[in-house]
């Protein structure tokens, strides 16, 4: 069984290396799942890092894989030349900001909101979740990029009276959750959202949690670029994700800067506050 697995070798290798589309890719999603293997006479846990994609002609693709750490190193290692890129939606992994900073000029991070609200929320009392998981999700649901910059000023404004710790949380990482701005609004929903990401990662973990802890990175390599080689296929062969006019269309302007609010609006958010909670709810007072 081990020498038919290995002829799966030079099939994924050469899927991995492949060139790329001219592209340009304007945007990627990135992510990492963290796998347990030998080395040295002893388990560690390294990183799976996964990029998707759409290319200038608007089909999902995946267009790398590596199995490295997750630092600053993997991820520079990691982007084979992307060019084009406006926002890279991910998690925040260690090191891949900076990567993208280093790696991909003009690119910015779209940080995963949902990854973020679950961040977010781990630091509240659950009383207190429902509320401010309600207004995050108005900022998201503005008409403008202009009106998402004002509400997200709103609610953190909203927040800073009852639970300052989560203010403070979120105004400094408003930039990034706001990064999707760039582009145009009727592709917000292709920028943001996990899903696609995620159901990647489901995919990869129903095969790789069957071998639980890997004798070696090849073995990594090999299992998983398989998956995504079977993946890719499936994804050219589907509709396109994006218009193929789309891609011509986006840029890299700077999103308008936060706006203050006024007290109307203000009043606004507080009446979303009095149906989701019925009494001043607290957070710890530590910083998070």
């Amino acid at each position: 069984m081990s020498e038919l697995a290995k002829s799966l070798d030079a099939a994924v290798e050469q899927s991995r290396s492949r060139p790329l589309d001219p592209g340009p890719y304007r945007f990627v999603q990135a992510d990492a799942m963290t796998v347990r293997v030998r080395e040295g006479g002893r388990t560690v846990i390294v990183h799976a890092l996964i990029a998707a994609g759409a290319g200038a002609g608007g089909k999902r693709e995946i267009p790398g894989f590596d199995v490295t750490s997750g630092d600053g190193a993997g991820w520079l290692a990691f982007s084979r030349g992307l060019s084009g890129v406006v926002p890279v939606t991910g998690d925040a992994h260690p090191g891949l900001a900076a990567a993208i900073a280093a790696a991909l000029p003009g690119a910015t991070w779209q940080r995963c909101r949902t990854h973020y609200l679950r961040d977010l929320l781990t630091k509240l009392n659950k009383a207190s979740q429902p509320w401010v998981a309600t207004l995050m999700r108005t900022t998201f649901d503005q008409p403008d990029p202009a009106e998402a910059h004002a509400q997200s000023a709103r609610v953190v404004s909203a927040l800073e009276a009852r639970l300052p710790a989560a203010a403070e949380h979120l105004a400094a990482a408003r930039d990034d959750l706001l990064a999707f701005t760039a582009v145009p609004r009727e592709i917000w929903r292709q920028v943001w959202p996990p899903s696609p990401q995620q159901r990647l990662n489901r995919e990869l973990r129903r095969r790789t949690g069957v071998a639980g802890i890997f004798p070696g990175r090849a073995a990594i390599i090999r299992l998983a670029g398989a998956v995504l080689m079977e993946q890719n296929d499936e994804r050219t062969e589907a509709c396109r994700y994006l218009g193929p006019e789309v891609p011509a269309k986006i840029g890299t302007a700077a999103a308008p800067s936060p706006a203050a609010g006024t007290p109307e609006e203000v009043n606004a958010i507080e009446a979303i506050s009095a149906q989701s909670q019925q009494r001043i709810i607290t957070v710890p007072s530590h910083t998070p």
